[in-house]
């Protein structure tokens, strides 16, 4: 083991401290995997150009200081020496700025101090997922510099009041990395981490599971794990802070004044959907996003230059994010402080600060693989990596120096809460109406008689697309609801969204609450999570019901991080027409029916869309789907925005309690049972027509109340919805029969799909006639 540090020192002194030092080969013959040698050779040969100083660090042990001084030296020449013919040099960084502000204050802390608390963050997370034989030590180890540094000296929050409104919001995007978010709450205090959370890490009823959830952990604040969601849902809470500021904020008092803070990796800007997100973050001007790239160049598959090799930071700079780059995040504590000074110093522009580390900083045969990266260190590995970082505790131990120096973090909170509660007495004092309506909005209150905004149908209403019925009542709610606000993909005229009496959203009129999201569907999606979870706003979001296909990640974080959004989907079904089958949805509304935890209505006419419209905004902790109509339909006699809230009705009979057949639909469907219906009673029979507006609300009724509905001795059942049948046949049972779309649509007017496809009054008489 000696030989190898030996070779590691060489290697970086010889590099000029700037180059990744890769496993040597005596260190991988040391692990015995001759298979993986070759591999990581050739890997070695291609990192060679990464200009990635070690700092302070010779191998993974720190050097005299005439040897920083050399080795600091040696990597200001590197900055600005041309790049290398390999392959990652199409990924060299512009201009470095490893020191490019002053710090205000520098820590008062002793150095090895701040080194013990950095080790014990790494060694909670190395010691959590070897205990659990699963899990991601290698981000944890590697990124543990910039969570310290952010957990103990720059954000403002409250350990002990993780919901004080005014914290700083923290986001992991790369969520596969929660041992350092855990590590990092246990040491400052919240008390939903204690020891024993961290170490039942990824068990069964443990508060901390394998990637970050909101509603298991009190103070995570989004719920992370599929790259790309997190930094989308950093620039929603990011929006929501500069909406909000906007809005209350007084020259004499700032009462909204919070940064968003995001660690991402390359996983996270790999995935499309950052690109979305972080394209509107620039657009916007986002100015207190910070985020911070772990610049690891490690995937699952390996080393990230077998498939990316883009210049991320020009990226983010084409897009308008201010950009900084930390060459040496491993050991160079003061450039990762003076980025973030300086990132707080532009206010124009989000941050990214790409802080190029070492996955699995202190392993002596793991770190910089990918190894590292989803897997156990093992017992060997674990003891090996304990002894170059000389790390003499056992698993799970915390040296009392440490939760000294750490635990402060609760005073500190404690302190901001109370000088925030202060500044907020005054502006309630100063500004009685503007402090009652935030005060309603931050607590989540809605206000009362809200409901009564909505508009009323009836049947003397004209017939109307339910796209058009819903920008009425997204209008109506926006002046009762002060938090509602939101937008369209770049299909505003289309879906029907705009608020009418309100301007956009955009980088110098923040207090506006149109959001103009352009074609970014995913993006759109993950960014109204983030605004919904930051307490203070109700979001919608709108496009084709069909596009949900490129947000479906989106909704369905939304669903499990218990996110209350509006999901606003028009053109619900083939009667949508001629725009052809890659627009009209048939799987859709089965899939969405099928995900737990959301609520998929389809209303039938205006008092089914203004009901669904007040179960959406009442569910704050489950997200809503209304699946709305582009061609007309008529405002029935039966139907009822309160009855909504029962997911099933019946909307029509005539029997005495007992009918002869029973008939079901959905949307624009409903208005079809109903007259098919009228025939068959004119044939003496007796029908009773149901309205199945929700799947899910009607299956949360008792069983009285569904088989007053669904009467358990009538056999002869029939579904009728445009779409797919899957799942209908609950409802009928063994007997009925579902009139459906089982394939795709086709291109012609939408009056003429629904004769083809057999949505007529005739096709569904004789429909109920076959099964009674």
């Amino acid at each position: 083991m000696e030989a190898v540090m030996a070779n590691m020192a060489q290697a970086a002194v010889a590099q000029a401290g700037i180059a990744r030092v890769a496993p040597s080969s005596s260190l991988r013959a040391a692990a015995g995997n001759g298979a993986k040698s070759a591999a990581m050779a050739g890997g070695a040969a291609r990192r060679s150009a990464k200009a990635t100083a070690l700092g302070n660090f010779v191998g993974l042990r720190r050097t005299a200081d005439a040897d920083v001084a050399s080795l600091t030296a040696a990597f200001s020449v590197a900055a600005t020496a041309p790049a290398s013919s390999s392959r990652r040099s199409a990924r060299a960084p512009v201009s470095v700025k490893a020191n490019v502000a002053e710090v205000k204050s520098a820590p008062a802390t002793d150095l090895a101090l701040i080194d013990k608390c950095i080790n014990a963050i790494r060694f909670l997370a190395i010691d959590a997922v070897e205990k659990a034989k699963s899990g991601h030590p290698g981000l944890p180890m590697g990124a543990a510099p910039m969570g310290y540094i952010l957990y103990d000296e720059v954000m403002k929050f409250n350990p002990k009041n993780p919901k004080w409104f005014n914290r700083d919001r923290f986001v992991l995007s790369a969520g596969h990395g929660c041992m350092l978010q855990y590590a990092l709450m246990h040491l400052t205090g919240f008390d939903s981490v204690q020891t024993e959370d961290l170490m039942q890490f990824r068990q069964w009823g443990s508060r901390t599971p394998g990637h970050p959830e909101n509603f298991e952990t009190l103070g995570v604040e989004v719920t992370t794990g599929p790259l790309g969601q997190g930094i989308a849902n950093a620039v929603g809470l990011a929006l929501a802070e500069a909406h909000l500021a906007a809005r209350f904020n007084k020259p004499d008092a700032k009462i909204v004044d919070h940064y968003t803070y995001c660690i991402l990796g390359d996983g996270c800007n790999m995935e499309g959907v950052s690109n979305e997100a972080i394209s509107l973050a620039g657009h916007w001007g986002l100015g207190k996003l910070i985020a911070l790239y772990d610049d690891n160049h490690i995937s699952i598959d390996g080393h990230t230059d077998i498939s990316f090799t883009e210049d991320v930071t020009k990226r983010y700079e084409a897009l308008g994010w201010h950009t900084i780059h930390v060459p040496n995040g491993n050991t160079d504590y003061d450039a990762i402080r003076n980025a973030i000074e300086e990132a707080k110093a532009v206010t124009d522009k989000p941050t990214l600060i790409k802080v190029t580390t070492i996955i699995g900083y202190g392993s002596p045969n793991k770190a910089d693989s990918h190894d590292v990266h989803g897997a156990a260190l093992g017992p060997k590995e674990v003891q090996a990596t304990r002894d170059y970082l000389e790390w003499p505790y056992e698993p799970f131990v915390v040296p009392s120096d440490v939760k000294a120096k750490m635990g402060e973090a609760v005073q500190k909170g404690a302190q901001c809460e109370a000088e925030w509660n202060a500044a907020m007495q005054q502006y309630e004092a100063k500004y009685p109406e503007e402090a009652k309506v935030f005060k309603q909005l931050i607590n989540g209150e809605l206000p009362e008689g809200w409901e009564k905004a909505l508009p009323v149908y009836d049947p003397s209403v004209p017939a109307d697309a339910t796209r058009n019925i819903s920008q009425t009542c997204l209008n109506a709610l926006a002046s009762a609801l002060p938090g509602f606000l939101g937008g369209s993909a770049d299909l505003t005229g289309s879906n029907m969204t705009l608020l009418k009496q309100f301007g956009d959203f955009q980088k110098d009129t923040p207090a506006e609450r149109n959001v103009r999201f352009g074609v970014r569907e995913h993006g759109m999606g993950a960014i109204v999570n983030g605004m919904a979870l930051h307490s203070g706003l109700i979001p919608y979001c709108a496009t084709f019901f069909v596009f949900t296909d490129y947000m479906r990640g989106a909704m369905r974080i939304s669903a499990l991080s218990e996110a209350g959004v509006v999901f606003v989907m028009t053109h619900d079904s083939i009667g949508l027409g001629e725009d052809g089958p890659t627009h009209q949805p048939i799987e859709h509304l089965a899939s969405f029916r099928a995900m737990p935890n959301i609520l998929m209505m389809r209303p039938g006419d205006g008092a089914e869309t203004a009901g669904a419209y007040i179960v959406a905004i009442k569910n704050r902790t489950r997200p809503s789907i209304l699946a709305l109509s582009r061609q007309k339909m008529s405002n029935l006699a039966g139907t009822s925005a309160e009855k909504v809230a029962w997911g099933g009705y019946t909307i029509s009979d005539n029997s005495s309690g007992k009918p002869d057949a029973i008939l079901m639909a959905t949307g624009s469907e409903l208005e079809l049972a109903e007259k098919a219906a009228e025939e068959l009673r004119k044939e003496g029979k007796a029908v009773r027509v149901v309205s199945m507006v929700s799947w899910e609300l009607f299956d949360e009724q008792p069983e009285e109340y569904r088989n007053s509905v669904l009467h358990p001795e009538v056999t002869a059942r029939v579904s009728v919805e445009a779409s797919s049948t899957f799942g209908w046949h609950k409802y009928v049972g063994p007997a009925g029969k579902c009139i459906g779309v089982d394939g795709f649509g086709a291109s012609a007017p939408g009056p003429v799909l629904y004769e083809k496809f057999g949505f007529t009054v005739p096709n569904v008489v004789a429909t109920v006639k076959s099964v009674m």
